[in-house]
């Protein structure tokens, strides 16, 4: 698939009313600025049925100040392939004025080579933050033995960012892996170095699994988080009658945003951002490389969430 960012803004919908481009800084700022300033990435993954150029083009027309690159399985970079394609995938991004700051694995262990050499490459091209991969649990074996062996693991990778000069995240997420409560990613951090090792806050699970104490939560992972992923669901009975997690376009939800956005500017959380769309979007919204909707409804989808973040920003 070939588009340039000629043919974007012609042939798109979104000719003639592109946001303008921000700022080339992929850093987020101090914690009360304006809306106009806020900083977000783009996660790659709803991206992923584009190649690299095309992926980085859109990303700057619509105002994205940088992306969150999915560098594993199925994702834009496969981890076999991270000494020849990564390079290729920041310098297209570099292309536009895009720096590298963010990326997503399936990194799980310091000792796996697999893993290591992801790692290194990606910090020699310049990425900062990377969200690492879910533990899973054995039914088999007792939660808090297994949460002892996940922190041991967590430090060898906080040793390792250490030398590397990079910062690792550990994703909170609603359902049965480790890390659906915040207790649990507290817990296996405490064997990790706390500056190089960290949480990635996703306030939509969080809200998901946490309902109305979703800030006792947040009030204890909150030294720890190194990034934020921004999304939205609400609770809808499905087609067998059962109550399921529904996700819907930034605002529709459930999320309490003016309350979330309010304590981060308060408490002056200042990390870098990343806006996730997991509703449905022809198969982009769950990463596919070929997706079932005009690429112009992916695009309108992107520019419309990124515009109700920054209202609801600036509303907090």
């Amino acid at each position: 698939m070939n588009l340039s960012r000629r043919d974007f803004l012609i042939n798109s919908a979104l000719a003639g009313s592109i946001i303008p481009t921000l700022a080339q800084e992929t850093f987020a700022r101090p914690a009360n600025r304006v809306a106009d300033d806020l900083k977000v990435n783009i996660f790659s993954k709803h991206l992923q049925f584009l190649n690299y150029q095309d992926m980085a083009e859109v990303a700057k027309e619509l105002g994205f100040d940088g992306i969150d690159l999915t560098v594993r399985p199925k994702g834009h970079v496969l981890p076999e392939k991270v000494e020849t394609d990564l390079p290729l995938a920041v310098e297209a991004m570099k292309k536009v004025g895009l720096a590298p700051q963010m990326f997503c694995t399936a990194v799980e262990d310091a000792t796996n080579p697999v893993d290591k050499k992801l790692l290194e490459t990606a910090a020699k091209l310049g990425f900062k933050y990377y969200r690492m991969n879910w533990y899973r649990y054995n039914e088999q074996k007792a939660i808090p033995e297994q949460l002892n062996e996940f922190s041991s693991k967590m430090a060898g990778l906080s040793q390792l960012n250490d030398k590397l000069g990079i910062h690792g995240c550990y994703q909170n997420h609603s359902g049965r892996m480790v890390g659906a409560s915040m207790f649990e990613i507290w817990q296996i951090l405490q064997k990790a170095n706390p500056k190089t090792m960290g949480a990635q806050y996703d306030i939509r699970h969080a809200t998901v699994e946490g309902g109305l104490s979703w800030q006792t939560g947040f009030n204890l992972i909150r030294p720890h988080i190194k990034t934020i992923v921004i999304k939205d669901f609400y609770w809808d009975k499905n087609s067998s009658g059962k109550w399921a997690v529904k996700s819907v376009p930034l605002g529709e939800g459930m999320v309490d945003f003016k309350t979330y956005f309010k304590l981060l500017k308060d408490l002056k959380v200042d990390v870098p951002i990343c806006l996730h769309l997991e509703y449905p979007l022809g198969g982009a919204d769950q990463g596919a490389f070929q997706i079932t909707v005009d690429k112009r409804v992916v695009f309108d989808a992107m520019k419309r969430d990124l515009q109700k973040l920054k209202e609801l920003w600036a509303a907090a």
